[in-house]
């Protein structure tokens, strides 16, 4: 079970993200878990990866903002393998980086690769 202050975080965040949408990207939590959220990609322009669209996972602890989330990738792209943890700054991988003041919109705008 989630932290209120977690809860409280991840619900701000997510009306964030509706209110102002990050180009190339869709992320939504789970209806009946907030802890863990599905995430849509659009390859880039002028990339491997232009005209494709990429699904992952982020899944947050019950104490976040305070720990940070994992992040891995469902659809097979050739630069992750499927269903494994990203090693980014800010992810779980790296705790020890990790910012509290982050959030999703900064993993999308910022940190997961395209």
């Amino acid at each position: 079970m989630a932290d209120k202050g977690c809860l409280k975080r991840l619900q701000k965040e997510y009306h964030a993200l509706c209110k102002e949408p990050v180009p190339q990207i869709v992320a939504r939590p789970l209806p009946n878990d907030i802890l863990e959220w599905h995430f849509v990609l659009e390859g880039s322009i002028a990339t491997p990866f232009e005209g494709g669209y990429y699904y992952g996972k982020l899944k947050f602890p019950s104490d976040y903002p305070f720990k940070p989330p994992s992040i891995s990738m469902t659809t097979p792209s050739g630069r992750f393998a499927p269903h494994k943890r990203i090693c980014l700054s800010m992810s779980d991988f790296h705790p020890e980086s990790w910012n509290p003041m982050w959030s999703v919109a900064r993993y999308a705008h910022n940190d997961i690769p395209r």
